[in-house]
């Protein structure tokens, strides 16, 4: 089957104050997230990419325009790409919402975790943008294969949770593998389906060196090794 780079978005306004942005409309990159969604361009823009897909969400389509830009494609969408549902929690601050007793069950176990309705945000649970999305990827990848062979290359460019969904998937490990992961803003990560198993090829790539890969394992602001939920700002003495 063909190969998936997934992106995440660069480092974004919601990043940077510290809030779960969710489906907020208007949350921008900022500078660092511009410069590593300029990063990302020029890291692929050597390969022999088919096609670019991306959450309808301002943040990862901004930072699918330089790679779209230097490859000559256009950036599709998709809303089963889109960031997880979080209902009552969007728009909360991280250190707010690590007090929740419900941050306990996203950590320890994210299948049996659903987040707040609330009039104003839909919610889902994290098994419901898990299916959601890990399909998508499939479905895409499926596309992609038929139209364009097997060794086909082709860009998802996503958040942070939903991308730690796919990859657990891809490994073996299911929902209950999601915290287990860590991807930064402007990583890839890389998967190939086969016809009997997933793999995962690279995951997180973006930094230069062990010291900067350690130093974006930022709190979490729960307990420590507790995973960012929304995926984490990255670390900022990489230079993003």
């Amino acid at each position: 089957m063909a190969v998936c780079l997934l992106v995440r978005h660069g480092h974004s306004s919601a990043n940077a104050d510290g809030v779960l942005a969710g489906w907020t409309p208007g949350v921008a990159l900022t500078d660092r997230g511009v410069a590593q969604a300029a990063a990302v361009a020029a890291d692929l823009a050597g390969l022999p990419v088919t096609r670019i897909v991306s959450s309808p969400l301002d943040r990862c389509r901004d930072t699918a325009g330089p790679l779209a830009a230097a490859l000559g494609l256009p950036i599709e969408t998709d809303d089963d790409l889109g960031e997880c549902h979080y209902g009552g929690w969007t728009g909360g601050r991280l250190a707010d919402l690590a007090k929740d007793p419900l941050w306990r069950v996203v950590q320890d176990d994210p299948a049996s975790a659903r987040f707040p309705d609330t009039a104003a945000y839909r919610a889902e649970s994290l098994a419901q943008m898990a299916a959601r999305v890990v399909n998508a990827v499939r479905r895409l990848d499926d596309e992609v294969t038929a139209e364009h062979g097997t060794d086909a290359v082709w860009v998802a460019v996503s958040h942070g949770d939903p991308i730690k969904s796919v990859l657990a998937d891809a490994a073996g490990a299911g929902l209950a593998g999601l915290q287990r992961i860590h991807v930064d803003p402007g990583s890839v990560s890389v998967i190939r389906r086969t016809d009997g198993r997933s793999l995962v090829v690279t995951t997180n790539r973006r930094v230069a060196s062990l010291s900067e890969s350690l130093g974006s394992l930022e709190q979490a602001r729960g307990r420590p090794g507790d995973a960012p939920v929304g995926g984490g700002s990255g670390s900022a003495a990489s230079g993003e």
